[in-house]
């Protein structure tokens, strides 16, 4: 199998140790669902998060009020819940999560007694990535449930694979049909109007990413692996480090020689997270920085509308970065 994700001793760190940390704290107990979550003449949905909202928008159409746990701008892993956002999910016809990204809306879909509860995780297949690090905090156990031999933790970030993402989205319609059978019609077009868009993202990646001068890329967050697996790529993660802190010589010497050493020309980070290490890394390294969008949410930095729009982007920046012919 392609692309497994390699550790760089002393540089690749648990993600989690820099999610943890007060400075990219970006969540707010109070923050609440935008919109109204329930009692609508519409089919009422809350979404965990970004991905999620998008499935549910593209395939509810005009038929759904979709609600989102998540503000744009806000880091999900870190989710706390305020009580009116528990609420308004008791009062929804569906809620769609992706169980073992935000532990706080497992709990909060655990003790609701909202009709339709939509797993993402349970409509693809989650893969261990092998030295995936444990990069959230409180996932690793909630993962771990999903893990028959324990061990490495399944990686969830499966929506950044357009191929994984399509499989839930199929599933998504399937729970939509069932719970709204009025619409079941509507419902299956949109979806097939979403899968369509899904294998033209997913065409265009392999493409674009089947002759590079490079395969490996460096993020400051490991959520590449199943777009790295899917393209025959290699992730790097280097981030874990205190955003606000210098890396150390040792590091940089080892990142400078596994950059040397696999033609990597770009450091990459992400819109959510501080970018002040990866620019660092960069600088003392001789490497470029870019945006590498892990699509948690979108805000007026994202290079894209929506998740097709920034997909598309990423892979700009890919193509640029690997040195694509």
């Amino acid at each position: 199998m392609n692309a497994r994700r390699r550790r760089i001793s002393g540089i690749a760190v648990t993600t989690a140790t820099a999610l943890g940390l007060g400075t990219l704290s970006a969540c707010s107990s109070d923050s609440s669902a935008a919109g109204t979550a329930g009692n609508t003449d519409k089919f009422d949905v809350v979404a965990s998060f970004y991905p999620m909202e998008y499935l549910a928008e593209q395939i509810g159409g005009d038929h759904v009020n979709v609600t989102t746990l998540t503000e744009p701008g806000q880091e999900p892993h870190d989710l706390e819940l305020s009580a009116r956002q528990t609420a308004q999910m008791g009062e929804a016809d569906a809620v769609l999560y992706l169980k073992s990204l935000q532990p706080a809306v497992d709990k909060a879909v655990d003790q609701s007694d909202v009709k339709t509860k939509i797993d993402a995780a349970t409509l693809t297949k989650l893969e261990d990535h092998g030295d995936v690090e444990h990069d959230h905090g409180g996932e690793e156990h909630a993962e771990e449930e999903h893990s028959e031999g324990g061990g490495h933790a399944l990686d969830p970030h499966v929506w950044l694979d357009p191929v994984k993402y399509a499989e839930i989205a199929q599933g998504v319609a399937r729970a939509f049909e069932k719970a709204d059978p009025d619409h079941a019609d509507d419902y299956r077009k949109n979806a097939e109007a979403l899968a369509k868009k899904l294998s033209g993202l997913d065409t265009a990646f392999k493409n674009g990413l089947a002759k590079t001068g490079s395969k490996v890329f460096f993020t400051n967050h490991a959520a590449f692996g199943y777009l790295a697996e899917r393209y025959g790529l290699t992730q790097e993660a280097i981030n874990g480090l205190d955003p606000e802190s210098e890396p150390s010589p040792a590091r940089i010497k080892e990142l400078q020689e596994e950059a040397r050493a696999d033609g990597v020309t770009t450091v990459f980070y992400e819109t959510l997270v501080s970018d002040k290490t990866a620019k660092t890394l960069a600088k003392d390294a001789g490497l470029k920085t870019d945006v590498l969008d892990p699509l948690e949410g979108i805000t007026d930095k994202s290079r894209g509308e929506d998740y097709v729009g920034v997909m598309e982007a990423n892979l700009k920046a890919l193509e640029t970065a690997l040195g694509a012919k």
